[in-house]
């Protein structure tokens, strides 16, 4: 049985992510930091653990690294996929904002791979899938910190590719387009509506959209460096 730990997995894109590969015959490890209450409601599920950590921390990282080696003795797949946003304009982005920003969503993917990667390394297997955004690809205005960090992540997934193929590792990311979860509680129903018809699928994506790609990468063996955007079509790069 291959061993799966996902980030931020209590709700949204983490969650159903972990819901499809628990129910496909993984066992999955889902962080959380601060939703106790979702994460607990997924141990209803077969074949999934919850652990809380702070993935923005590097002694509860490798905490929570060194407990899933001792019980399971390997991590086969990473998904990183913590991460907060932000809607403001880039004239009031403070220092507290920037570096909160940075740390959630880029820092905790160096962090938490860092800590994964040795022992990939050592089993000359691994799949690490990093959760990334369309706005890292293309920018989004007013959410100026948000974007930078996602480009950061689509920087690194095509670095640390190139560093890690040789060991049978393969590090992809996925660039989610406008879904359906809390992140885009910001937007009226107007909002939604309009970019239902710019995009030429006339939908928003749901998470379930995204673990199905997720789980296709876990399963692919020979994509690696990529960074793919389910995203209806909105943007086509």
């Amino acid at each position: 049985m291959k061993i799966v730990l996902i980030t931020g997995a209590s709700r949204g894109i983490g969650r159903a992510i972990a819901k499809k590969l628990a129910e496909s015959g993984y066992m999955v490890i889902a962080n959380y930091n601060k939703s106790e209450e979702e994460a607990k409601e997924l141990l209803k599920i077969n074949n999934i653990e919850i652990y809380k950590a702070d993935v923005t921390k590097r002694e509860e990282v490798h905490k929570m690294v060194e407990y899933i080696i001792s019980k399971y003795g390997k991590i086969d797949v990473l998904i990183n996929n913590a991460g907060i946003d932000e809607y403001k304009l880039f004239t009031d982005i403070t220092d507290e904002d920037w570096n909160k920003m940075i740390n959630t969503n880029l820092y905790s993917v160096f962090c938490t791979t860092q800590e994964i990667v040795k022992y990939m390394i050592h089993e000359k297997f691994g799949c690490i899938i990093n959760i990334s955004s369309v706005w890292g690809i293309v920018g989004g205005s007013l959410e100026t910190h948000y974007s930078a960090s996602k480009a950061g992540i689509n920087g690194l997934t095509k670095s640390l590719a190139k560093e890690l193929g040789p060991s049978n590792i393969r590090v992809n990311a996925i660039a989610p387009g406008v879904i359906e979860t809390d992140m885009n509680k910001n937007l009226t129903q107007d909002e939604l509506k309009d970019l239902e018809y710019q995009t030429p699928l006339g939908k928003i994506g749901e998470p379930e959209d995204i673990a199905k790609c997720a789980k296709w990468l876990v399963e692919d063996n020979f994509t690696t460096g990529q960074v793919i955007s389910p995203n209806g079509g909105w943007i086509i790069t």
